[in-house]
């Protein structure tokens, strides 16, 4: 299985939320410390806004969290909302593959996806951020640039 940018996006940026105790980033400040484009932030933190795991919080002191329903959100139910329902492989696709009828592959790539997933299920977003990777995102965090002023 292949998560999409969007998805490993949105689970590093779950995990940078986790770790803040006190000081809320901004997208901008979470888009430094991860080291990807400030849109590409900015659309999985409206996505994640969206499923009730990030909130934003505007003007002074404002700035990105996690809520506990983030806190708690099982990964593999996080991933599956991301990544979506649709098969590993587009059998329906603009040429319908021709064995689509009698394929026994499109069964077993369905049951993967699902042990994957269901692999991931037992881990919280808290999870991903226990010893010793949490440690490691504070340094991370810590030697970003911060984006004063800047909005959520």
């Amino acid at each position: 299985m292949r998560l999409t940018r969007f998805t490993d996006l949105a689970l590093r940026v779950l995990m940078r939320l986790a770790i803040e105790e006190t000081d809320l980033p901004t997208t901008r400040d979470v888009a430094a410390t991860m080291e990807v484009p400030y849109t590409h932030t900015a659309k999985v933190v409206a996505r994640l806004q969206h499923l009730g795991l990030v909130e934003a919080r505007r003007g002074r002191g404002g700035g990105l969290a996690l809520t506990a329903a983030g806190r708690a959100a099982p990964v593999g139910s996080v991933v599956r909302e991301l990544e979506g329902e649709g098969d590993v492989v587009d059998c329906e696709g603009t040429t319908p593959c021709p064995l689509r009828g009698a394929c026994v592959l499109r069964g077993a790539l369905r049951r993967a996806q699902e042990a994957f997933y269901a692999a991931l299920d037992p881990l919280t977003v808290n999870d991903l951020v226990a010893s010793p990777t949490g440690p490691l995102l504070l340094g991370i965090s810590s030697r970003a640039p911060t984006g004063a002023g800047s909005s959520p």
